[in-house]
């Protein structure tokens, strides 16, 4: 073989080892094999059953607003969009090792295992049957306290986020922070999730469009999202062509200094 020949060789063989294809790039992606076009269903988003540690933000309101302003927390009464996370926190219902809420007036309320829909009932109904009549026109709201997830690993942005929405795809959290790096893993990207009888880990393909169809496509509060890294970045050839190629020239003038300084 050649130096020329060698050389040549070297060069494809960088190439098509450091370069990462489109299709491990691209999301859901069709990857069935038949012609014809299938119309992929995302599974159904079950409701949320509230867990331990989980802050939930609770209004109360009436025809009379000072019947229930002992209810409410000090900031209850501000315009939900402009509450800021923090006050959320300060301000909301956490759920105790015990699966209780403490509120004001009404004392402690389980609430583990519960529904949002099924709090707000619980809620309403307590304070009909001990402290207004229907006449009241009691309303309560209950909502999570921001819909909170962590993120980690080949992403822009890392750490624990929050999204002020009753449902999150794994997608949205990915956008949210700032989507995957070019040399992260769409295929292999894990979710750890905090269930009653433990903690379940899975691994979902974010390029095949049956994840829509994953059970985790849909996230829960707290879950733990983890996004490895591909074999090209610890190889550090470069992400694309270009990238290759330059550091391919560089290799290449490297070793044809040195040879020529131990030539002479």
């Amino acid at each position: 073989m050649t130096q020329k020949s060698f050389y040549l060789f070297l060069l494809i063989s960088v190439l098509l080892t450091s370069c990462i294809p489109i299709k491990d790039l691209v999301y859901l992606q069709d990857k069935s094999t038949s012609s014809e076009q299938n119309t992929i269903s995302a599974v159904e988003s079950k409701p949320y059953r509230l867990q331990v540690n989980d802050v939930l933000s609770i209004n109360m309101k009436a025809i009379d607003p000072k019947l229930v302003s002992i209810f409410n927390t000090s900031n209850a009464e501000n315009n939900q969009a402009l509450r800021s996370e923090a006050s959320l926190y300060f301000d909301g219902f956490k759920v105790d090792d015990h699966g209780n809420i403490r509120m004001p007036i009404l004392g402690e309320l389980n609430v583990i295992g519960y529904t949002l829909e099924e709090v707000r009932v619980k809620i309403e109904k307590k304070l009909l049957e001990e402290y207004f009549k229907s006449e009241a026109n009691i309303f309560v709201t209950v909502k999570l306290a921001g819909f909170r997830y962590t993120i980690n690993g080949e992403v822009g942005s890392t750490g624990t986020k929050t999204l002020f929405k009753d449902s999150v795809t794994i997608l949205e959290a990915i956008a949210n922070a700032g989507d995957i790096t070019t040399v992260g893993n769409r295929k292999a990207v894990t979710v750890i999730r905090q269930a009653p009888t433990g903690v379940q880990m899975n691994d979902i393909d974010l390029t095949d469009v049956n994840v829509m169809k994953s059970p985790y496509y849909y996230l829960q509060p707290n879950d733990y999202i983890y996004v490895k890294p591909l074999r090209q970045k610890t190889w550090g050839t470069g992400q694309t062509g270009i990238q290759s190629i330059g550091t391919i020239i560089t290799l290449l003038s490297l070793a044809t200094t040195v040879y020529l300084i131990i030539k002479n």
